[in-house]
Parts: C-alpha cells; structure tokens; sequence
C-alpha cells in the first residue's frame, strides 16, 4: 500500500490561519511583528531563500526589512550592525543568512543577536536552552519538522527516532528536541552520520526516519522499513532527463520509498513548505515576548 504523502502546504496554510489571529491581537496594541533579514554579500542559495521569506512575510503579515551587506564587510562593522538591530525596539526577529563570506567569523556573529531576537535559534545560549529543555526558540527547520510530525497525526512520543545527518542546522538540535520529555517529543533518538557502520541497519529500526543529509535519493527503499514515517529536509537539484532543466528532490527516494512507508514528506511540498511559517512563528513569538 502506498503512502499518505504528508502535506507539507496544507499543514503550512493551518499554521498561517492561526497566526493572523495572533498578529490581529497584537495589532489592537499598536504592535506589527517585524523581521530583519541579514545577508552579506550575493549567495544564490540564500538570496532563493531571502525571495521565500520575504514573500511568506507577506502572506502572513509581519512585517520585514532586508539588510545587505558588501561581500567585503568587516567583522566589526557585521557585529555592529547587529548590535544596531538588538537597540531597535521595532525589531522583534534577526535571520543571519548563513553561509558568510570565509573572512567572517560565523559563530560570533551569531552569538552577537539577542537570545530575545534570535528568531532562528543559532546563537550558542538558544542552543544551549534548547538541549537543557528551556524554553527558547527552536530553529526553524527542525521545529518544522517536529510540526509536521504532530499535525499529521505522527506523535514521536515513545518512537524510535532515527536521524540520519548530524548538522547544526537540523540534525543535531532536531535530536535535542526530541529527546525532551515533553509535548511532541519524548522520542529515542538514533543520530547516524558519515561515521555511522550498517547505516542501513539502523535505518530499518526506526518508526520515524528523518533524512538531513544533503544528498540526493540517498535514502533508497532497501533502507526502510514497512510502516515507517519517513520526514525528507532534503533539498537537492539534480538534472531532469524529460525536460532539461534541474529539478528538485530530497534525501529520499520516494518513489521507491513511499511504497514502503506508512507516510513520506514529499520534496518539495512538504517540510520545507513548513520551515518559512515556523520563523513567522518565533517571530510573532518574539513580538509578544518582547511586549508583555
């Protein structure tokens, strides 16, 4: 039997219907949630993702403002615009885009954004709140993820979960929200990586199969289960034969694999669908914190 594809959008929709609803009572304050985005120089990748921010932004109701800076900008004058942004009370939510430029120190940068504004989770005393099981602000892509999970009626609450990657974007903070005994969590976390020996053995034992790697269709249908819940944050361009052009896919082959597992996240539609709308989340989060 196949799949139930798990609707990444659909899910997304739900959680922006809420949000207005939030935004509306803050508006009644005077209040409108504002995003700054900062990117440094001109990556692509962050620059799609920059498009997709500012056009969920929109949709939702917070309000954004981009700030570029020259590929050339020094660590300085990056900690001071940063600490310009902390001083601003209109600003509720800070995104570094990352990667920076190699003469930039990443890692001080991002422990430069208030705990109060870091929207995105990476400043080291977020990290470190999330793992402890404090309350702060989960990054975006492994809090979509979690989301996805819970609304699609998939509670990881005493599963095997198997985390396949081991980034500090979403494998390992996605492993320390999961361990948490808490709503939505409570899991047993498996973290493999490329040091990992019979991957494929490990993979075959969990209920939920998260694959952050990187890597187009690594996860193949011999590596799953009957009845797993697969969660694909691939996303990945590889050349389409029919058309052409590059065309998008994740860490799964889900063709092969949605005939195998109980549900599957498509790519693209489905977590990645939900990461945008999780930031629109710590940023209106941030809004009411900020204004008690």
């Amino acid at each position: 039997m196949a799949a139930e594809i798990i609707d990444g959008k659909k899910i997304a929709a739900e959680i922006q219907a809420e949000l207005k609803q939030r935004i509306s009572k803050l508006g009644e304050k005077g209040i409108n949630p504002k995003l700054v985005t900062l990117l440094v120089g001109e990556d692509p990748a962050s620059l799609s993702y920059l498009r997709g921010i500012t056009r969920t932004c929109g949709e939702v109701g917070v309000v954004t403002e981009p700030v570029k800076l020259p590929q050339d900008v020094a660590q300085s004058a990056l900690i001071e615009k940063i600490n310009e942004l902390n001083r601003d009370v209109k600003v509720h939510g800070i995104l570094l885009f990352l990667p920076l430029p190699k003469h930039l120190n990443a890692l001080e940068a991002e422990s430069a954004i208030s705990p109060q504004k870091d929207v995105d989770g990476t400043n080291p005393i977020s990290a470190g709140k999330l793992l402890l099981g404090e309350e702060t602000f989960f990054p975006s892509t492994p809090y979509g993820v979690m989301e996805l999970l819970m609304r699609s009626g998939h509670n990881p609450e005493g599963k095997h979960v198997v985390i396949v990657g081991r980034s500090n974007i979403v494998g390992k903070p996605l492993a320390g929200m999961f361990i948490q005994k808490q709503k939505g969590a409570n899991a047993t976390v498996t973290v493999c990586h490329t040091g990992t020996k019979n991957l494929e053995e490990i993979t075959k034992q969990a209920d939920i199969l998260v694959a952050a790697i990187g890597k187009a269709k690594a996860i193949t249908a011999d590596m799953v289960r009957e009845g797993t819940v697969v969660a694909d944050v691939g996303v990945n361009f590889i050349p389409d034969p029919a058309t052409g052009k590059n065309k998008q896919v994740g860490d799964v082959d889900f063709e092969a694999v949605k005939e195998k597992a109980a549900a599957i996240t498509p790519v693209p539609g489905g977590t990645g669908a939900v990461t945008s709308m999780m930031l629109m989340v710590n940023t209106i989060k941030a809004a009411e914190i900020l204004n008690k």
